[in-house]
């Protein structure tokens, strides 16, 4: 399977790889990102361009999901014995901490099947067991949480919002993006310091996480 990420990450940077490390913000979890040692000198033209059009979000840990991986793993309650779906999970890192913590089923759910395939292999890095699934509608348990990291970084996904606490119990989100929610149905937890790991030098704004939880 390693293979596999590794070819899925060059599809966009041919000498890309992935290598195995533990995210500054979340150092509890392993996963398997990108290397940027594999690197010699600035993209080609074609590769940047390749990357923009068609990132792998999965080979970096953004801020927001080492805090809120973090926050689960330092407040255990809110998964233990619960079925929770991570929304978006990318590299996985939160459903993998909701599955350390406690959990008793977790779905890490994103509709890119590369993303998928990166989940499949830190879970076992991290010796978890998740499911996977690339849409909310094919799980079709009771769901208790709903953990997501990132998602609004486009407006037309706000309205996720609502629909995560129609689907769930309970919902908690970390964004570093959005400063304040457009729904009444969240409140801040807490505000966190973190970068994406590996560093990609992002404006100090985009380091600021917002942690949110549902009102329900």
């Amino acid at each position: 399977m390693l293979d596999k990420l590794n070819d899925n990450l060059q599809k966009t940077l041919h000498k890309g790889q992935v290598k195995l490390s533990r995210p500054a913000g979340c150092s509890s979890v392993s996963l398997y990102l990108f290397d940027p040692n594999v690197l010699e000198g600035p993209l080609s033209h074609d590769e940047a361009q390749a990357v923009v059009a068609a990132p792998a979000y999965w080979s970096f840990c953004w801020a927001s999901g080492q805090v809120l991986a973090q926050y689960i793993i330092d407040h255990p309650e809110h998964v233990a014995n619960k079925t929770v779906i991570d929304f978006g999970s990318g590299s996985g890192i939160v459903a993998i901490a909701a599955a350390l913590s406690g959990a008793k089923a977790v779905y890490a759910c994103d509709i890119d099947q590369d993303a998928l395939d990166a989940v499949a292999v830190n879970a076992h890095a991290n010796n978890v067991h998740l499911n996977t699934c690339r849409n909310l509608d094919d799980i079709e348990e009771e769901i208790d949480l709903v953990t997501a990291a990132d998602v609004l970084y486009d407006k037309d996904n706000y309205s996720l919002l609502d629909l995560f606490v129609t689907r769930s119990k309970r919902t908690i989100l970390a964004d570093s993006r959005v400063r304040h929610l457009p729904s009444e149905n969240y409140q801040l937890t807490q505000t966190v310091q973190a970068r994406t790991w590996p560093d990609l030098n992002e404006f100090e704004e985009f380091n600021q996480v917002r942690i949110y939880q549902s009102l329900s």
